[in-house]
């Protein structure tokens, strides 16, 4: 998910600012006198956290009398939870107690970070061992502050339909499937083989083709450079990355070969195609299961099942938990962070709602080391993430990476529509992907 990108002049900034204004409090705004002398936190997130659903934020309060959370923006995408966190941000006003910062966003965030509290202040330095290493250094800026603490990651699958498998004479066993791509290029095989069968004359191999070059991209670049778009002086380097212009090929090719359903993510084409059998596999972080079965719905319930991704390692999305400046209870709302980011919570989400944690103390819990998914053929989600976890290595995301990416993931979707030759994107995607950083 993108965010979109904007300049604003003075006038515009005014505008902003009146609007944030108008609607503060309908964005978080803290109120003690409307809960019988309670404290009342907000909790600002994109997508579902699961933090509902697991059940904690009436564990939290049950411990915490004085405590009453509310929690905004579920079910929101992530460039409407930026957008309003930059107005409120802007505005001085509206933003709230805690806001949900997505990982190809929070360095753009620790360049705001006089308008967020140093969770070092509250005993956050003391929990750098809950998390895996990367992550928490993720959260914290060049000079130590503690912007924000890490929920989940995003550890690398393949999600693939057994029923088309089978009717495509490949192996339906998720071991026998996951060995049958060692590589994206074995991976890309496969497809030619399953496009060549009954099963590929209704359905393709891939959802969609920017999905496909944003996991193969964050693989490469996890054992390669380390980062994207930037360096991790923060220079933008779409043009001289070879593991972009890698990803880039490797996706392009899947696309001339007509291995791509050609759907936009996260639209409402994109949803119906999982219900409706529009292709067999999909690019799996541990968070995509609950799009799929949300997506698909019960009727599929059995004919999804997990196997290992491509090549080693790899990550697509996790979040931090931070705390704003404009929070009128830093100390109370940094404790919840504490709480909602504890590896038990951690766990508990991953339970309800598949959201991988990002703390190592987690993967040999016997509860998540046991974990399986029924809707997914009872697969064992908990080694399969957790292994994965385990092995991925981290990348750098520049300040305006999801500015860049937006613009890049454009051009591909113009080659899946044929408007534009891989060669004539390329060249695109370097010109609006250096606009896009401006």
């Amino acid at each position: 998910m993108g965010v979109i990108s904007r300049r604003r002049g003075f006038a515009a900034v005014a505008v902003v600012a009146a609007a944030a204004l108008v609607a503060a409090a309908g964005c978080g705004k803290s109120d003690d006198s409307s809960s019988g002398g309670k404290i009342t936190l907000s909790v600002t997130v994109f997508g579902d956290f699961g933090y509902g659903k697991a059940g904690l934020y009436d564990k939290y309060m049950q411990e915490h009398p004085n405590i009453k959370i509310k929690e905004l923006g579920n079910g929101q995408g992530l460039t409407d939870e930026n957008t309003k966190l930059d107005q409120t941000l802007a505005a001085g006003a509206g933003a709230g107690d805690i806001v949900a910062l997505e990982e190809g966003t929070v360095t753009k965030y620790k360049g705001l970070a006089q308008d967020f509290v140093d969770l070092n202040q509250y005993g956050g330095a003391a929990l750098k061992d809950n998390f895996l290493p990367w992550k928490f250094q993720e959260g914290s800026t060049a000079d130590g502050k503690l912007l924000g603490l890490g929920t989940d990651a995003g550890s690398m699958a393949i999600c693939y339909r057994t029923d088309m498998f089978k009717a495509a004479n490949l192996p339906t066993d998720r071991t026998a499937v996951g060995n049958l791509w060692p590589t994206w290029d074995a991976y890309l095989a496969q497809g030619q083989k399953f496009a060549a069968s009954p099963a590929g004359k209704t359905a393709k191999w891939v959802d969609a083709a920017t999905n496909l070059y944003n996991n193969i991209l964050m693989q490469v670049a996890g054992a390669n450079t380390g980062y994207t778009y930037y360096d991790k002086s923060n220079k933008l380097v779409l043009d001289s990355n070879p593991d972009i212009k890698a990803a880039y090929d490797l996706t392009t090719k899947a696309i001339g070969e007509g291995l791509s359903a050609g759907e936009i993510s996260f639209s409402d084409e994109w949803t119906a195609g999982f219900k409706n059998s529009k292709f067999a596999t999909i690019a799996c972080p541990a968070w995509m299961l609950t799009n799929i079965k949300q997506s698909a719905g019960d009727g599929l319930s059995g004919k999804w099942d997990v196997a290992k991704a491509p090549g080693d390692g790899g990550n697509w999305g996790g979040s931090f938990l931070a705390v704003t400046k404009q929070s009128k209870h830093p100390a109370e709302a940094a404790d919840l962070v504490k709480f909602l980011t504890s590896p038990d919570s951690q766990l508990a989400v991953f339970q309800k709602a598949n959201n991988l944690p990002s703390s190592p103390k987690v993967y040999d819990n016997p509860d998540f080391q046991a974990l399986k998914d029924p809707y997914f053929n009872n697969a064992p989600v908990g080694q399969i993430f957790g292994a994965g976890a385990l092995s991925l290595k981290p990348v750098y995301l520049g300040p305006k990476n999801n500015d860049v990416r937006t613009a890049v993931e454009a051009t591909l979707q113009a080659v899946e529509q044929g408007q534009k030759t891989p060669a004539q994107a390329w060249q695109l995607a370097l010109s609006t992907g250096a606009a896009a950083a401006k």
